[in-house]
């Protein structure tokens, strides 16, 4: 999958209002693994970011391309120090915050109140039956 020309132009407008500069960029290729059979294990398709300034690192191989790497890898880059830059969280750490918090365990508190406003409806429930059985009698 090429990456289009257009889409080239908005990462790099993009990279040069955040101030992210190519001089300031290590990048290595690596070897990838995971889907894609012996031709991703051959060639050294996955790439490697480090923004010296910021020494944030990315590591990238979803695709079997090394340029379609090259750009969602400095996609990426653009994104995590932009959220480093205004203090927005991303969206893939929104999703990770989200299913930290679903796994979270409740705490004794919490589930005491649960349990309580659990009881409290039973009782409505109970005395809704008891009222409708005294109305038909």
């Amino acid at each position: 999958m090429i990456v289009s020309k257009e889409k080239q132009d908005i990462l790099k407008k993009r990279m040069k209002d955040l101030k992210i500069f190519e001089k300031d960029i290590l990048e290595k290729f690596i070897l990838g693994s995971g889907k894609g059979g012996q031709k991703v294990n051959k060639t050294s398709s996955c790439v490697y970011l480090k923004h010296l300034p910021t020494s944030i690192e990315i590591k990238y191989s979803k695709d079997r391309s090394r340029e379609s790497n090259r750009y969602h890898a400095r996609k990426d880059l653009c994104e995590k120090i932009e959220s480093k830059i205004f203090l927005i969280k991303t969206t893939k750490e929104k999703e990770a915050y989200k299913i930290k918090k679903q796994k979270k365990r409740r705490s004794r508190k919490v589930k005491e109140k649960i349990l309580e406003d659990k009881r409290k409806k039973s009782q409505k429930i109970k005395l809704r039956k008891f009222s409708s059985k005294e109305i038909e009698q």
